[in-house]
């Protein structure tokens, strides 16, 4: 049967950190604060490194790891919602940088979902097209999109990108998924609104900042997140004590916790990675993803759950062997 396999995973964050106790200092808020409700104690915030840098030096490691040239790559995916520009795509950019001249390549925008969304279709992609290899990249700069003086976002993000290089093989990996999509939701997270004005003479051009309703949200990632998973594991016709690990996007240690005592889940399987490095939004499960791989703890043949949530409002479930 044909499939892809994940053959390398790689990801990059901004040098610059920015601790809780610095946020404080320009806002009111505290380090206790802030860990208590979310997790998170710093993030990685770019202070010139634009998405498509970080995309970049992604795929690049992700070329050396594989041993795949870049005149191999067939496809090339970015998720991201703070692209470089509205056009030309990340991925455009990306493949521009490292000599993929071989390559089809787009953004999606799907929010903190992006990534699964992504590697989804490249896999599908690829075993209709018989395309050989794909770059999937979860890419952010967020810091480009907050209001520094709103407590209730700024506090939550951070810039980063992970990735993986998928190659078509013969063994089932992608043994399940779920993917859905709430729009009349949609209005409880949104960023960079591009309104039109009644006076284009005006030449008013500004995004708007990142607005969400917390509570919404948690409570919508903690009844949807879990139905997500239930349903990938449905496809894939498992049972979840057969799952090893729960990646699920780094939005609020809270919402994790409450996810695996609703599927009644060991919290030991779902890794955590917030407190370094904050909400990165399509990054995060991708740089979670190369973060566990480097430290070699995922092994062969074991059953993770990538599991994203967020603006759309979308849920994204991929259940993989790897």
């Amino acid at each position: 049967m044909k499939d892809v396999k994940i053959v390398a995973t790689d990801f990059a964050v901004p040098e610059h950190i920015v601790t809780n106790d610095d946020l404080s200092k320009i806002m009111d808020t505290s380090d206790k604060w802030i860990v208590k409700r979310t997790g998170i104690k710093r993030r990685h915030i770019s202070q010139k490194e634009n998405t498509s840098d970080l995309a970049t030096q992604v795929a690049m490691g992700l070329l050396k790891k594989s041993g795949v040239s870049a005149q191999d790559i067939d496809l090339i995916i970015v998720a991201t919602m703070s692209p470089d520009n509205m056009t030309p795509a990340t991925a455009a950019i990306v493949q521009g940088k490292i000599g993929a001249v071989n390559s089809v390549c787009f953004d999606i925008s799907a929010a903190c979902s992006g990534f699964s969304y992504a590697a989804s279709l490249a896999r599908g992609m690829m075993l209709t097209n018989h395309l050989q290899h794909a770059i999937v990249i979860g890419a952010e700069v967020l810091s480009k999109l907050l209001d520094w003086t709103d407590r209730s976002t700024a506090v939550l993000f951070g810039d980063g990108a992970g990735g993986v290089l998928l190659e078509q093989n013969n063994t089932k990996h992608f043994l399940g998924q779920s993917l859905r999509t709430f729009g009349n939701k949609g209005d409880r997270l949104v960023a960079g609104h591009l309104g039109v004005t009644d006076d284009v003479l005006k030449n008013k051009r500004k995004l708007s900042a990142f607005t969400m309703n917390g509570q919404e949200v948690y409570r919508f990632a903690t009844h949807e997140v879990p139905r997500s998973i239930l349903k990938a594991c449905s496809d894939a016709q498992i049972e979840l004590e057969q799952i090893d690990h729960f990646l699920l996007h780094q939005a609020n240690s809270r919402i994790i916790a409450q996810v695996a005592k609703k599927l009644k889940q060991p919290l030991n399987k779902f890794a955590i990675d917030i407190d370094e490095y904050g909400n990165t939004a399509a990054a995060s499960e991708a740089i979670l993803l190369a973060e566990m791989m480097q430290k070699d703890e995922i092994k062969p043949d074991e059953i993770i759950a990538l599991s994203g949530f967020g603006g759309g409002l979308t849920t994204a479930t991929l259940i993989i062997k790897y």
